[in-house]
């Protein structure tokens, strides 16, 4: 089975949020819900979404807040959806870093399109290279990043969400060193521990799953106190 996409719904509208869940489960996203900013913002952080539908009236804060905290970091798709009509809130509201804006009332078909524009978007986020051709492809390592389906000599990888962006940014930029603090954040966002244990554990995982032998990988290499590296993509 290839890796979900996943969607986290900041809605405090407890009926609008799960008709949108369903919505979207229907369709086959992975779908997380969220009631609160705070909570929210946890969220973010902690299941990677990549993702996010956002309300802007919120019981505990402003999703205008939400935007400009989650841009200072992140480049994931953010798409209001929103009962303010006034041009000058959804002017504000781009202008922070939304990526579309929908107003309520509005029709699944209408939503379930803004979401596929999103999702054509996110395979060039990471990063020039691979991802312009929607392939990697490395000694028998084949990852197809429209289908985000990891093979590995022919046989299917099964990787979490949080692995799979940690793969993916690898492979987006294959050849080079990305620090631990680059990886961290790309993540997990500003706000994880700085140390790396959560990101060893996850790699430790990768490893596991993808390297024949994990103790002598020939797929992601760690660069001493600095970072990891991808195997360079096939010529």
């Amino acid at each position: 089975m290839n890796t979900k996409l996943s969607i986290l719904i900041i809605e405090d509208e407890k009926n609008i949020c799960d008709f949108i869940a369903t919505a979207l489960i229907n369709q086959n996203y992975k779908v997380y819900k969220s009631y609160s900013g705070k909570d929210g913002l946890s969220q973010i952080t902690s299941r990677c979404p990549e993702i996010l539908l956002l309300d802007l009236g919120l019981p505990d804060m402003d999703g205008m807040d939400i935007i400009r905290q989650v841009r200072a970091w992140s480049s994931m798709p953010i798409i209001v959806i929103s009962a303010r009509t006034q041009e000058n809130d959804k002017v504000a509201a781009l202008d922070l870093g939304a990526d579309d804006y929908i107003t309520k009332p509005f029709g699944t078909s209408e939503l379930l399109a803004r979401i596929r524009t999103a999702v054509r978007h996110i395979s060039h986020m990471n990063g020039s290279g691979p991802a312009e051709s929607h392939i990697f492809s490395s000694k028998g390592l084949v990852i197809d990043f429209d289908k985000r389906r990891i093979t590995v000599n022919g046989e299917e990888i099964h990787l979490t969400q949080v692995e799979y962006k940690i793969v993916s940014l690898l492979a987006n930029n294959s050849g080079k060193v990305i620090t631990y603090d680059t990886l961290i954040s790309h993540v997990w966002g500003p706000y994880a521990d700085d140390n790396n244990r959560i990101l060893r554990v996850n790699m430790a995982n990768i490893r596991r799953k993808m390297e024949k032998n994990p103790a002598q990988p020939q797929y992601i290499f760690t660069e001493i106190g600095i970072g990891y590296r991808m195997v360079d993509a096939d010529v």
